[in-house]
């Protein structure tokens, strides 16, 4: 397997982009979820160079529905912090899995209880393929009406609601913490029973398989079409992006980036409100041409 654990550094001028990855909110996404004019063009013309653009998101594949006017070539879209690889040709509401990376429900189960010790008031939601299942408690954080309200334990039981689905990761919020020790407290309490990270500026964590991140289904993605990690480009503002950085041959933070993400890339850009993504991609077509 392609190793996700690569330092940054900068790449040989001379290695050319063949890959561009690119996480969505705060990142390509202005504030307001939309994708400016500029950004539409610079992706388009990445594509018509022969660069191949991967939106790599934390987002499930039903929240696809903002970029999935900009979708070029491939098609394909990494959700749910490295979770599912989907391809979004059949628009909203007709995506298909091409790959899924789930969490063993053994895995969340004890993640849940684990972390439900050492975070007393912590309050869990459940993504799956297709549903969406949370705790009665669990605040209103999502544009959607959950499938089932019941405690976690209920939803992730063997015949717990849509047991047939994959788990791709658990959601769990804390009304108090600070989000990020939070995450640094979730990290200890659960070891290697489950990947933890965050994308909320809220104390709002997303936990996942072991192994599975962004950064790890974007090596296999690259892998499955001979892209070396040298041969990619990223872009990211929160931590669930820094694995991803880290690993890219070239990365960059943007402007509004949490100070994690700014260690772990190897270049910088403007905000997402600025069209940073945009401006580095016009950088690297100019450079190329």
């Amino acid at each position: 397997m392609t190793s996700a654990t690569r330092q940054p550094g900068t790449p040989s001028a001379a290695v050319r982009p063949r890959l561009i990855a690119t996480d969505l909110d705060g990142t390509l996404l202005r504030d307001d979820k939309s994708v400016s004019p500029r950004t539409v063009a610079a992706l388009a013309a990445a594509e018509e160079a022969g660069i191949e653009v991967f939106f790599v998101t934390g987002r499930p594949a039903r929240w696809m529905n903002v970029v999935s006017d900009h979708v070029h070539g491939h098609g394909l879209a990494i959700c749910g912090n490295g979770a599912a690889v989907v391809d979004l040709h059949g628009g909203p509401g007709a995506h298909r899995f091409v790959k899924v990376r789930e969490l063993a429900r053994e895995n969340a189960l004890d993640a849940v209880g684990l972390l439900r010790e050492a975070a007393p008031g912590t309050v869990f939601a459940v993504e799956q393929t297709y549903g969406f299942h949370q705790e009665p408690n669990y605040p209103k954080l999502h544009l959607e009406i959950p499938d089932n309200l019941l405690p976690a334990e209920q939803l992730l039981a063997p015949d717990g609601p849509d047991a047939d689905q994959p788990v791709l990761k658990i959601l769990a919020y804390h009304p108090d913490l600070d989000p990020d020790a939070f995450l640094t407290l979730a990290r200890l309490a659960i070891g290697d029973r489950a990947n933890v990270t965050r994308s909320s500026p809220s104390a709002l964590l997303e936990l996942s398989g072991p192994d599975v991140s962004k950064a790890s289904t974007l090596a296999l993605c690259c892998a499955e079409r001979g892209i070396s990690h040298e041969e990619v480009v990223a872009f990211g503002d929160m931590p669930n992006d820094v694995e991803m950085l880290t690993w890219a041959g070239h990365s960059y933070a943007m402007g509004n980036a949490h100070p994690d993400v700014i260690a772990a890339a190897s270049g910088r850009t403007v905000a997402n409100n600025e069209d940073g993504v945009a401006i580095v991609i016009e950088q690297l077509l100019a450079e190329g041409s």
